[in-house]
């Protein structure tokens, strides 16, 4: 007979109960990991899409995502004519705040050029932008449909949604919404009639601009990367970004705050739990210390008594973690933030879990290793 299970079956409850708050702090750890890496794979999803070969920033910049950049519009025509360059396409991105359906609504506009690199992905609904103005694409994330318009712009002109993309957000769980190049420059860039004639009565020119934020180039075949990186920061003074590079600023300076402290109140978490764990199994061992005694008495070896031990530690920390991750798989979808369970995340918390019972138990075992066997005897 298993002396583990027989005497977790006398404390049923304890360990019941037990076990569910130890689940309770371990699927909390289980969500940090995933909300994690959901915020990091949101965060490459929008340059992954776009899929250009090289980023045109600002000069001295790590933009456009994790620090401003702004170039003249033309830019994307010099860049064009670099020998190696098939396509590019210029692209600004901003977030705004609108109301829809009676809503307040955050999206992260990204204008772009119809036909030309830097549009939204495979669309879920509906189609492409095929207006120069006031149509929009959306992702569905932010609830809403075709055919819904969103008031945008100093003037809060209506946009009309003709399409929809799915888990396209940005880092910050804003949805992704794109319009023309046009368009989002003057939802940025316009200026409201009020503050027009404020500035012409003070006999300035109201501030008019076309600057994008990035151009996106994609390379003829066999083109090397960085050659034609080089030539351009040469030639035309700018800074050309790999995609990788793109990638790296995004998780470096963008996610790394997050993943710092997420990461410390998992290291938390995980503490109380081994503390948790080792009080546990410490009671349960000074509970049955007269049968650890008997034990000795009769001759058991003292193998029998801490595999009797280690096995309750490890039956503890392998149901918590069991029912830990059930209940972030049954929850997950109801987090305002997307949580991403990777299974290389969770086989190393599993991995972790059981150090921590077996580190757990070691109190318990030094404390049920000396009892003397004499213990039996004693009337109490």
């Amino acid at each position: 007979m298993n002396l583990a299970l027989r005497d977790i079956r006398h404390n049923m409850l304890r360990f019941a109960l037990t076990a569910l708050g130890l689940g309770g702090l371990l699927g909390i750890v289980v969500v940090m990991m995933g909300i994690y890496e959901g915020a990091l794979d949101d965060a490459l999803r929008l340059p992954r899409a776009s899929n250009p070969d090289l980023w045109i920033v600002q000069p001295l910049t790590k933009g456009p995502f994790a620090e401003p950049s702004r170039l003249p519009r033309d830019t994307r025509d010099l860049v064009r004519r670099i020998p190696g360059v098939a396509a590019s396409g210029a692209v600004t991105f901003q977030t705004v705040q609108a109301a829809a359906n009676n809503k307040p609504l955050r999206l992260y506009i990204q204008g772009y050029e119809p036909g030309r690199l830097g549009g939204p992905p495979s669309l879920v609904a509906g189609h492409d932008i095929t207006e120069s103005h006031y149509q929009i694409v959306v992702d569905a994330s932010s609830g809403l449909q075709l055919g819904d318009q969103v008031p945008l712009g100093p003037y809060r002109d209506p946009y009309t949604v003709v399409g929809l993309t799915q888990r396209m957000v940005n880092s910050a769980g804003d949805p992704i919404a794109w319009t023309t190049l046009l368009d989002a420059q003057a939802i940025q860039f316009a200026v409201a009639a009020p503050l027009q004639r404020r500035e012409k009565a003070a006999g300035r020119s109201p501030l008019v601009t076309a600057d994008i934020n990035a151009v996106l180039v994609q390379l003829q075949p066999g083109v090397s990367k960085a050659d034609v990186a080089q030539d351009i920061s040469r030639w035309k003074h700018l800074s050309a970004v790999t995609e990788k590079q793109e990638e790296d600023y995004l998780t470096v300076f963008v996610i790394s705050k997050m993943q710092t402290q997420l990461g410390m109140f998992m290291g938390i978490l995980i503490v109380v739990s081994a503390v948790i764990i080792a009080l546990i199994i410490y009671t349960l061992t000074m509970d049955k210390i007269r049968s650890i005694a008997t034990l000795k008495l009769v001759g058991a070896p003292d193998r029998t008594i801490v595999g009797l031990i280690v096995q309750q530690a490890l039956m503890l920390g392998v149901s918590g973690f069991g029912l830990g991750v059930a209940l972030t798989a049954i929850f997950k979808g109801h987090f305002p933030r997307r949580v991403l369970m990777e299974p290389r995340d969770i086989a190393i918390l599993f991995v972790i879990v059981v150090v921590i019972c077996l580190l757990a138990s070691a109190l318990s075992v030094r404390a049920a290793v000396k009892v003397d066997p004499a213990t039996a005897l004693v009337s109490g």
